[in-house]
């Protein structure tokens, strides 16, 4: 890896305004990577049309790839990555469907490709507008996750991200996710970071064994017996396990360079709650509003934003809830299971082996765009605190259904 990767010294920050997919594209004009395959589909779509516009106007020198398709689009990306260059894309919805197949692959081959994920809902019905079906249908496809809550987070994870996946104990892609128009188009204050930093932060894609290395001759993607391939998934499995030290260090790090420091999740008034919510990206929020509102009528409510998925932080998820009385998990996206979302699964199954004796249930809420106001989570809260006085309650609801 690069020597100057990771550069931490105090910059000042440089006030801008801008769309979340801006802020996706500055960071890529920032660390001008190599190679962009992309096809376009809403509401990704902007993201590599200002990436070609900048390498139209001699800004960066990626090379952009234009392809048919988006399972075409992570194999280029696969190819280019696997051939040693610093490569990403960017997709949504049913383009990430599309490319199902390809992802356990990359994933598998270990390539640190990076992808921007616009979150939107898979059909049907047909719809173009904002929840995590598409993202969390391929959560176990061998990906890091991370997750935003607003145009700023999406900036800075995506500096983060090559870091992370380049990191010579994971070599593994990841994605960086927002939610589809709610951050993606809407136009937010936001603070960049001066160009060299980012630059040095990102440091240059060095990888030690890649297809073109004179003198050396590889396979990338062979064919595995059975005597072989369960070696490769437990190997897989363990740099996912390793990525969580690397993320943390990436994140103090970058803390370190742009006063925002970043971990598995954010607590907002957790340390005292009673009432607590367990959410994913731009919803968060509205929570925070909500709480502030019932924090100055003395209701001890509180926030666990989760900001990386893949790898599950289980044990620390726990630790940071052990004081709740009842925890309200929300899902943006239905799991289909009969049970619920796939973010309550993970989280009851580590209250569970934490032995946490809270009383926890899932909601399911903002799908294919459904609007959540302050008002819904001041319910969700009410409803919180009738089940800590015994009232009974369904584990797996929906909030804000049409009545």
């Amino acid at each position: 890896m690069s020597e100057n990767r990771l550069y931490t010294e105090p910059v000042a920050g440089i006030p801008d305004r801008m769309s979340g997919n801006e802020a996706v594209a500055n960071a890529i004009r920032q660390i001008n990577p190599d190679v962009m395959p992309a096809f376009p589909i809403t509401p990704s779509t902007e993201i590599p049309q200002f990436v070609a516009t900048m390498i139209s106007n001699g800004v960066i020198d990626t090379e952009f790839i234009p392809v048919e398709s988006e399972h075409s689009s992570m194999s280029a990306a696969m190819g280019a990555s696997a051939a040693g260059a610093r490569t990403l894309t960017a997709t949504s919805s049913c383009g990430l469907a599309y490319m199902w197949e390809m992802l356990y692959v990359a994933a598998s081959d270990r390539l640190p490709i990076v992808m921007a994920v616009v979150n939107r809902a898979l059909t049907g019905p047909i719809n173009i507008n904002a929840d995590h079906s598409d993202s969390m249908g391929a959560r176990d496809s061998g990906w890091i996750q991370i997750y935003a809550e607003n145009n700023q987070e999406v900036y800075d994870n995506f500096i983060q991200a090559y870091p992370i996946a380049e990191h010579k104990d994971v070599m593994l892609p990841v994605m960086i996710c927002q939610d589809g128009f709610i951050t993606s188009h809407a136009v937010e204050n936001i603070t960049l970071l001066p160009d060299e930093p980012v630059k040095a932060f990102a440091g240059e894609f060095e990888p030690e064994h890649y297809l073109l290395k004179k003198d050396e001759t590889m396979a990338v993607g062979p064919y595995a017996v059975s005597k072989y391939c369960m070696e490769a998934k437990k190997a897989q499995a363990e740099a996912m396990k390793r990525a969580k030290d690397v993320i943390l260090e990436v994140g103090k790090q970058f803390g370190e360079m742009s006063g925002r420091s970043y971990g598995f999740f954010e607590g907002y008034e957790l340390e005292d709650a009673e009432y607590v919510c367990v959410a994913i990206g731009s919803a968060c929020g509205t929570i925070k509003e909500a709480i502030r509102a019932l924090r100055a009528r003395g209701i001890k409510a509180g926030l666990l934003k989760v900001r990386v998925f893949r790898p599950f932080p289980a044990e620390e998820i726990a630790i940071a809830l052990q004081n709740a009385k009842v925890i309200a998990i929300m899902d943006r996206c239905e799991g289909y299971s009969a049970q619920g979302g796939p973010l309550a699964a993970d989280v009851m199954a580590a209250l569970y082996r934490a032995k946490n004796q809270a009383e926890a249930f899932n909601v399911l809420y903002g799908l294919s765009g459904r609007d959540v106001q302050v008002e819904d989570i001041e319910s969700l809260y009410a409803q919180m605190q009738q089940i800590a006085e015994g009232a009974a309650y369904e584990t797996y609801q929906y909030m804000g259904l049409r009545e």
